[in-house]
């Protein structure tokens, strides 16, 4: 697809928790390259933090192979009535609902090396007898890329209208009753769910790390650091 990858996103936080954000994200396993702005192991810079009246996403990025990508969104993007701004290398547009600042940009695909296939146990298989996994012995692992974000809109139709119609991302995903859209830029199921809301807020973001073993480490060593951190555990996301 023209649309390969979700390459970054820019988050509002209160002046009083921008702190303590900074310091959580740290903590989460991200390296912070400068103040407020986070890089991953494999997607590099992808996350930035700036000051806003209340957490919200910001800003979006996506990365496009070349030119005629964003040749298409613009006449897309044209259809639906949507202005934009364009120059050699990106695209940018406002999403009329939520705000959100989208800018596709042309950028060389990631190329994620493989990580190490753990031994793990299943019905009649017992690969890893009377010992832990390896993921506990070693030192905190980063979060390999940005994977998903999701976000609440006013009018869920019509901000899917402008990421699908106007950008170019597919739809995977939808759930039934709700109004609620899995939405692709990538291989990934999804890399943005939007979902009906009072207003446009963040709901959450995530990551991908190496392995389920690498998932519940890191979420180990949050809680431990923080006993009164919420958790809701390890979620059903399959890798990509």
């Amino acid at each position: 697809m023209p649309l390969h990858r979700l390459s970054g996103i820019q988050v509002g936080i209160p002046e009083s928790a921008l702190e303590a954000t900074r310091a959580f994200y740290r903590e989460f396993g991200l390296a912070e390259v400068s103040a407020g702005r986070f890089a991953t192991a494999d997607g590099g810079e992808q996350l930035e933090l700036v000051r806003a009246p209340r957490r919200a996403l910001l800003a979006l990025r996506v990365g496009v192979d070349d030119a005629e990508d964003l040749a298409r969104a613009q006449a897309s993007l044209a259809r639906l009535g949507v202005a934009c701004g364009r120059d050699a290398g990106a695209l940018s547009a406002q999403e009329p609902v939520t705000g959100v600042h989208v800018t596709l940009a042309i950028e060389p695909r990631v190329a994620q090396a493989e990580s190490a296939q753990l031994a793990t146990n299943g019905p009649g298989r017992a690969a890893r007898v009377n010992a832990r996994s390896p993921v506990v012995a070693r030192s905190r692992t980063s979060p390999r890329k940005l994977s998903h974000v999701v976000t609440a809109s006013k009018d869920a139709p019509a901000t899917r209208r402008f990421f699908v119609d106007g950008l170019g991302f597919h739809v995977s995903d939808e759930v039934a009753g709700v109004g609620a859209a899995f939405l692709r830029c990538s291989t990934d199921h999804h890399n943005l769910l939007v979902q009906p809301g009072p207003f446009a807020f963040l709901h959450h973001t995530a990551w991908e790390m190496d392995d389920v073993d690498a998932v519940g480490a890191a979420a180990a060593a949050m809680v431990a650091a923080d006993p009164k951190r919420h958790a809701w555990g390890l979620g059903r996301h399959a890798i990509g």
